[in-house]
């Protein structure tokens, strides 16, 4: 009868060991699953965002500068607005914009008269990154086109930072 009570007790502790097993399975496979659900989000929007590439529809970023969509400003100066990403994907993650557009909706498609917003969006980025106090370090990320996943054809770039990064990214 003794033996018995051990089997029992042995095959209970077993499928306790199997549900947990399962638990962490699953949670592990939500986790997995959000992060492909937002790829996929971010993916559909770009593929989206290609027919309006060249075109001069105002973009969110245009509605963001003219202060019909709010948003958390972190730097201004007369050349560049930084704000914080409403879907950050580090504990820091800020965007940087042109105020003004001048065609430069992509990095590709910059002409020699956009040198100076080029350097001045870096230094920005540096000056931002200070400002956060990203002093172990942060990314700069510019999308270019399709393949590149760029959801706005207004050029942007995204600083990340707070946390260790991965190389390599995507």
């Amino acid at each position: 009868m003794v033996h018995r009570n051990n089997n029992i007790t042995k095959e209970v502790t077993s499928h306790q060991r199997a549900y947990a097993r399962v638990c962490i399975l699953e949670k592990h496979v939500a986790s997995s699953l959000k992060s492909v659900a937002a790829m996929a989000n971010e993916e559909a929007a770009a593929t989206a965002a290609v027919a309006l590439r060249d075109t001069e529809a105002p973009t969110i970023f245009d509605k963001i500068l003219s202060k019909q969509i709010p948003s958390t400003v972190v730097y201004e100066d007369e050349k560049v607005l930084a704000f914080r990403d409403i879907s950050p994907q580090a504990p820091t993650h800020i965007i940087l914009i042109p105020k003004e557009r001048d065609g430069l909706t992509q990095l590709s498609k910059a002409e020699e008269r956009h040198e100076e917003i080029l350097g001045h969006l870096l230094y920005v980025a540096k000056v931002v990154a200070q400002q956060e106090g990203l002093d172990d370090g942060f990314r700069i990320v510019i999308n270019d086109g399709p393949n590149g996943c760029q959801s706005v054809y207004h050029l942007h770039l995204h600083l990340l930072g707070g946390r260790k990064l991965g190389w390599p990214p995507g």
